[in-house]
């Protein structure tokens, strides 16, 4: 009877650590839409404007100098270098602006000029229109990612059976300034920060059966909320901010009729100016 019971006891074992290496909510899942945050379902949910605004952003760079710690990688920066796209993307869903491409404006100016020699071969006359200017300029970038700013846990053990539980605070923070092109006045200046929450669960098994025969068995999960999510967040409610900022200023405004204490830019307004 001790053998099969080992058997069997060896047999779940293998089974749970099979699940472990390969969870089967994970294996062979197909691609899929990035998930997004209730941030963005506010910043669909914004009111029309009365005219949308056209931008330019050159680059949304990472300005925080962080890298990953070792030893996962001493070369592999701590936060993602495509904010640029992420904060391009959050504009022209907020229905707010109309992006201007200028991260890759020379693979455009190529493009043009092969179209212009194209017609110059084809003696066809040059109807290539020109380049839209922009009227404002969109600058900042990810200014900063603190980690551990705070960390925990709780465990317990009772003859041999132990639990235990351990958590980890990170944040990041982004600025997003508007700068109006014809003067280079700073037209408004906003700063959020998103929090990045990690925890981790264990729970083990270390105790002798009989006499020289030991049951040792481990089991648990990590969660760590993705970075590139977090930086995500925290772009499209900068781009919020500055939508509200900008119309309690009188910088842009909502269509005739719209009253602002009737949106979800009521809410933003009423936040402190560095949200998480």
């Amino acid at each position: 009877m001790k053998v099969v019971a080992a058997l069997l006891l060896a047999t779940t074992l293998s089974g749970c650590a099979s699940m472990v290496a390969q969870p089967t909510d994970l294996a062979g899942t197909e691609p899929t839409l990035t998930p997004r945050s209730a941030t963005y379902r506010d910043l669909i949910s914004l009111p029309p404007p009365s005219g949308r605004i056209f931008v330019s952003v050159y680059d949304f760079l990472d300005q925080t100098g962080q890298y990953r710690p070792a030893p996962a990688s001493t070369f592999s920066t701590a936060v993602t270098q495509g904010a640029a796209a992420m904060l391009t993307g959050a504009l022209a869903d907020s229905g707010w602006f109309v992006p201007l491409e200028r991260v890759g404006l020379q693979n455009l100016l190529t493009e043009r000029r092969i179209i212009r020699a194209e017609s110059e071969r084809l003696g066809q006359p040059d109807t290539l229109p020109s380049l839209r200017s922009a009227s404002v300029l969109l600058e900042g970038g990810i200014i900063a990612y603190d980690t551990n700013l705070r960390t925990g846990g709780l465990g317990a053990a009772y003859f041999g059976i132990s639990s235990s539980g351990q958590y980890q605070v990170d944040q990041v923070t982004v600025n997003l300034r508007a700068v109006e092109i014809s003067t280079g006045e700073v037209l408004e200046n906003v700063t959020t920060t998103k929090t990045i929450y990690s925890q981790e669960v264990r729970a083990g098994v270390f105790r002798f059966i009989e006499f020289r025969r030991l049951l040792e068995a481990e089991a648990g999960y990590t969660t760590n909320e993705p970075v590139q999510m977090a930086v995500m967040s925290a772009i499209e409610s900068a781009v919020i901010h500055l939508i509200a900022r900008g119309i309690k200023d009188n910088l842009w405004n909502m269509q005739p009729g719209t009253d602002i204490k009737d949106t979800i830019l009521d809410e933003y307004l009423e936040l402190p100016e560095v949200s998480s």
